[in-house]
């Protein structure tokens, strides 16, 4: 296997894997704010607290969040701001994207209004 190929599996099944739910994200841009426990996760997202206890185990396994003991709580953390930054910039592709359709569709419609 070519290093590139190598490179693009380990980007796919570490990072990708990771940020395949929509929900992970947020989870994500949650904790890029400071530390949270499941509790607090749970409750903002409106979700049911196991679910996001699987979405953490997945974000955890990949290297994405760390986390911290303290008593009988575990607080979880953003391991590395990088992820977020990367995050921004798709979010300013898909931006782009939808402003170039929305472009394109005022166009044809004040074409056909002609």
């Amino acid at each position: 296997m070519k290093p590139l190929e190598h490179e693009i599996n380990l980007l796919h099944s570490r990072l990708c894997a990771g940020l395949a739910d929509p929900k992970r994200i947020l989870i994500l841009y949650m904790l890029s704010e400071g530390m949270l426990n499941v509790t607090e996760l749970s409750e903002s997202l409106e979700m049911p607290q196991p679910t996001v206890s699987r979405h953490l185990k997945m974000l955890r396994e990949r290297h994405l969040v760390d986390h911290t003991r303290e008593g009988t709580s575990v607080y979880y953390s953003i391991s590395d701001e990088r992820i977020i930054q990367a995050l921004d910039l798709l979010r300013a592709v898909l931006a782009d994207q939808l402003q170039e359709q929305a472009d394109l569709a005022k166009s044809v419609t004040e074409t056909l209004s002609e």
